[in-house]
């Protein structure tokens, strides 16, 4: 069949979150009858969160190390990000007339420093591409191949884009519980990532320091080292520093039933010189020693305390440059900053097209892969989004027959 005599070509996305508005963007760019379905009242609810301290977009570094950020998944994702790389989506916002700026960190934010022009321009964009947008749609599978709503309403398309998000935030909408609507499909383990972690504090440091930043430090896990700060809770620690290490020691965690990090309270001062500080005799308290001969803060001295009182036997100078950190168990998946975990690589074509569902397609946090905050996670969500657009796009350009979306492969 001549392709300027094809049949109107449905596509329904379901998430309205940016895999998902990226995705419906690129096919009704192309001409597709797109209809977004979202099951919360309005769309991009988790993206308007993560702008309220301002939406981080994306990061500046260039892409070979932009990719190293992916871990595991790195090799996989990068055709996609290649595809569309930051100076792309940074394109992109300008075109939604929202430029962005480079911070001091190398992150990259609109210029406004909120997400609500960017999403209220995109989706104005959108809905002058023709894509029909539908909230208070809560998606529960298929029903005679189509689409089957919690309301009993179904909906038929000749291609579908999930875009269902991860299971962090559940009140913003993404709650997991898709994971149940593809009971063929290899799903890893939904996990937190970028989360807080639990740690065994006693109760005169959780009285005195719970909520107090931990400034200036530098923490490491499993070789890994990065400068920053984190804030000591009830229950723990969270904070950048923590985040950016939480994959290791989610990992150490799930191996060892514990995961051992150190804190370097003065990353700004060799170990030989705050030795030579230290040294000495005097009747001076171990407070008043960490305060003025160490210079360090009332938080710092906490710790430094609660590791001697859990029995540490390390002189003060290596409690200091290297305080060990004993995390217990990760924070809650609903509190986590993003989700780890998701359907298995193995199970999406080139084109991120379900092996099992022709014409299904997967895209964002669903799919199992993760990366730390600094504009890695919303960057490869728009990425996965345009490729899943684009794979929609080449599914209907090879002219198979259409398969309805809900009939796995025999």
């Amino acid at each position: 069949m001549d392709k300027q005599t094809l049949p109107v070509f449905r596509v329904a996305v379901i998430g309205g979150g940016p895999a998902g508005l990226m995705a419906a963007e690129v096919m009704a760019r192309a001409g597709l009858a797109v209809t977004v379905f979202e099951r919360m009242p309005s769309l991009g609810r988790k993206l308007l969160m993560a702008g309220r301290g301002g939406l981080n977009i994306t990061h500046s570094e260039p892409l070979e190390r932009f990719l190293t950020r992916y871990g595991l998944a790195a090799d996989w994702m990068a055709r996609w990000l290649a595809a569309f790389p930051p100076d792309a989506v940074r394109a992109w916002c300008a075109g939604l007339g929202q430029p962005t700026f480079v911070g001091s960190s190398g992150r990259v934010f609109p210029t406004v420093m909120k997400a609500s022009p960017l999403l209220r321009a995109w989706i104005g964009r959108l809905e002058g591409l023709g894509v029909r947008l539908v909230t208070r749609a809560t998606w529960t599978g298929w029903e005679n191949g189509d689409l089957r709503f919690a309301d009993g309403s179904t909906h038929a398309a000749d291609a579908v884009v999930l875009a269902l998000g991860g299971a962090s935030w559940p009140r913003l909408g993404a709650d997991g519980g898709w994971t149940a609507l593809l009971p063929d499909v290899g799903i890893a383990p939904l996990r937190p990532a970028n989360c807080g972690f639990k740690a065994e504090w006693s109760a005169h440091f959780v009285q005195r320091f719970a909520g107090t930043p931990l400034k200036r430090i530098t923490l490491s896990c499993e070789g890994q080292s990065v400068p920053g700060e984190l804030m000591i809770t009830r229950e723990g620690v969270e904070g950048g520093a923590v985040y950016a290490l939480s994959a290791p020691a989610r990992e150490l965690i799930a191996r060892d039933g514990v995961a051992e990090l150190h804190v370097d309270l003065r990353p700004d001062m060799s170990a030989e010189m705050l030795a030579v500080r230290l040294a000495g005799g005097g009747s001076e308290s171990m407070t008043n020693i960490l305060r003025k001969r160490a210079g360090l803060s009332p938080v710092a001295i906490g710790l430094v305390q609660e590791a001697r009182h859990a029995g540490a036997t390390a002189s003060l100078t290596t409690l200091i440059k290297a305080l060990p950190l004993r995390l217990v168990a990760p924070g809650s998946l609903a509190r986590a900053i993003s989700t780890a975990g998701g359907i298995r690589l193995d199970e999406l074509d080139e084109h991120l097209m379900l092996r099992r569902h022709p014409g299904v397609f997967a895209a964002g946090e669903m799919l199992d892969w993760e990366a730390p905050t600094g504009g890695y996670l919303l960057q490869a969500c728009l990425a996965t989004g345009m490729a899943a657009g684009r794979g929609v796009l080449a599914w209907r350009a090879r002219g198979e027959s259409i398969i309805r979306a809900g009939q796995p492969n025999p």
